[in-house]
């Protein structure tokens, strides 16, 4: 059985909307960040770390099984939703997670409108959607490092051999 404690911090979008404006009220530093989690990894863990560093509630948005079919093809996700949601809610530094259909959490950015919105990779700030709507709100955006040698498509690749 799965802890209340754990299963409590998947919200869906109309939920989430309504608990970041809570913590809000009680003037939480909300940060935001999204990604497919196929596969937990190092990684990600130094990943959502330093997104946690940048404020005092971290959420993360997830790809949906049928956005990541579109961003990775047919042969992903490896987990489906639910398991990669629930992964990600059992990790300390997570406080909440939250599944998005669309190609990207532009809608879901706009709704929460997070105080920092951070980004893994090599991106620029223009390539980061909801980048300029959480600027414009006051809020920044921070681009983390990827942390070198770990990929979910590296490991899929290794296990396949």
């Amino acid at each position: 059985m799965i802890s209340d404690s754990v299963s409590e911090k998947i919200f869906d979008r109309t939920d989430i909307i309504k608990k970041a404006a809570d913590w809000r009220k009680q003037k939480r530093r909300i940060v935001f960040t999204n990604g497919v989690f196929d596969l937990l990894h190092k990684g990600h863990i130094f990943s959502l770390t330093q997104a946690a560093k940048q404020g005092d509630i971290l959420i993360v948005g997830l790809n949906s099984d049928s956005s990541v079919k579109k961003l990775k093809g047919d042969s992903r996700p490896v987990n489906d939703q639910d398991a990669r949601a629930l992964l990600l809610a059992s990790l300390m530094m997570v406080d909440a997670v939250v599944i998005f259909e669309e190609d990207t959490p532009l809608q879901l950015i706009t709704s929460i409108l997070p105080d920092v919105l951070v980004k893994g990779g090599d991106y620029t700030v223009d390539e980061i959607a909801g980048a300029k709507e959480v600027i414009a709100n006051g809020g920044k955006v921070v681009i983390n490092p990827i942390l070198d040698g770990y990929s979910t498509t590296a490991i899929i690749k290794a296990i396949s051999k």
